[in-house]
């Protein structure tokens, strides 16, 4: 049985000492994931589109399912335990072997926002773990009108 799942946008990657924080959310709720700094430099090159001097790994992989015919379908936030989140990476593959197939990987979810913003994948997250997550919108809302908070938002 497939889980309810809501969409979301990056709405901010904001660098903390210990790492990024990644504000993740749409115009009824915002939750933030705390990521590793490359990751969140990644996101934040993909969402400014700037031209890097030479590819990245999030461009290596993203050149890797170029190649084999395969791209970001979405990606779903789909678990939170002991605060840790879990996503899936849903890929599609179609090429001269295969009509279209679909795969599903585990993986990090700095890793699956990083190739869902290069790709301009949808990024989802389960209702479970919507329901689950503090709805920091109104801190998120008190930075964005910080002149002095460092930030990248997205264009939403």
């Amino acid at each position: 049985m497939a889980k309810t799942v809501v969409e979301i946008q990056v709405r901010a990657v904001i660098p903390t000492k210990a790492g990024s924080a990644v504000f993740l959310g749409n115009t009824d709720k915002t939750f933030v994931i705390y990521i590793d700094g490359g990751v969140a430099q990644a996101i934040l090159l993909f969402m400014q589109r700037a031209a890097k001097k030479r590819p990245l790994t999030h461009d290596l992989m993203g050149h890797i399912l170029s190649a084999l015919g395969a791209k970001v379908e979405r990606v779903i936030i789909n678990d939170l335990r002991e605060g840790t989140y879990f996503a899936r990476l849903i890929l599609s593959a179609e090429n001269e072997l295969h009509e279209r197939k679909i795969i599903e990987i585990d993986a990090r979810p700095s890793d699956c926002i990083a190739l869902a913003v290069q790709q301009s994948a949808l990024i989802y997250v389960s209702q479970d773990v919507w329901s689950e997550v503090e709805d920091v919108t109104e801190a998120f809302e008190q930075l964005q009108r910080s002149s002095d908070a460092p930030r990248q938002e997205s264009e939403e």
